[in-house]
């Protein structure tokens, strides 16, 4: 009865394992999903507790929340016809940066994310979003 119960416990071990691999893997993508659909608030599920955030020379470290709002207004204004990811720096599995293309009907910004890994915390620490 014992081994078979281990066996139980072994197996759920083995396939849990590749599924938080698997969600951490994804966490730009869902970041991405929130920027291509101009949600502030899906994006800063993201944020660090204080976030180093430019948009368009609007530039300070902000709270989650106070950051969250600047971005809600520049969403606001800029309405998201598109993003693409064009650059992933995935070397360091502790910090990673990304570069991408915002497009919207006043033109295209470049967008600068940079992000740590801490634990199973995918958090992003710099933003900016820069007229291009």
């Amino acid at each position: 009865m014992t081994s078979v119960l281990s066996l139980i416990v072994s197996i759920f071990l083995f396939f849990q394992s590749p599924v938080k691999e698997i969600e951490n893997a994804n966490s730009i993508e869902t970041v991405i999903s929130a920027i291509e659909s101009g949600s502030s608030s899906d994006l800063a599920k993201y944020f660090d507790s204080s976030i180093s955030l430019n948009v368009n020379g609007l530039q300070g470290d902000y709270s989650k929340n106070q950051a969250e709002v600047v971005l809600k207004d520049f969403f606001k204004k800029n309405p998201s016809m598109g993003f693409s990811l064009v650059f992933r720096s995935e070397n360091n599995p502790i910090l990673s940066s990304y570069i991408g293309d915002y497009q919207t009907g006043q033109g295209m910004f470049k967008v600068f994310i940079k992000v740590s890994q801490q634990a199973s915390e995918f958090r992003i620490y710099s933003l900016e979003f820069v007229k291009g």
